[in-house]
């Protein structure tokens, strides 16, 4: 298994709720849809910063996704497919600010269990 996080920055000719309105309602389903990713990925997750008194400081980011897949090979499977070239990245260039937003890739250790 590999994890893909990706601290993300918007377009900047968008503002923050229409940010987080395309990537939940837009992009979400739009990656779903990509073929490969019914068999290579494992879960995807987005996460969007909220507002309030936090005992930590909030990073300058406009959200995070998380995809896990079950290999460096499904990643590419589903990163290279007809419907990710074709539809999905052409769909990130609409609302994302890929210069500024950040991606790691990785082995995910597991330190607490999952409580469900």
């Amino acid at each position: 298994m590999i994890k893909m996080t990706m601290l993300l920055k918007r377009n900047p000719e968008i503002d923050h709720a229409a940010f987080v309105r395309h990537h939940r309602e837009t992009h979400g389903p739009l990656f779903r849809s990509i073929p490969e990713a019914q068999t290579h990925v494992l879960r995807y997750i987005q996460t969007h910063p909220v507002d309030g008194d936090l005992p930590v400081p909030q990073a300058n980011f406009d959200g995070t996704a998380e995809i896990w897949f079950d290999s460096p090979e499904g990643m590419r499977a589903v990163l290279g497919s007809e419907t990710y070239e074709q539809k999905v990245y052409p769909d990130e260039r609409t609302f994302l600010d890929h210069e500024n937003t950040l991606i790691l890739v990785g082995l995910q250790t597991e330190i607490i269990e999952d409580k469900g």
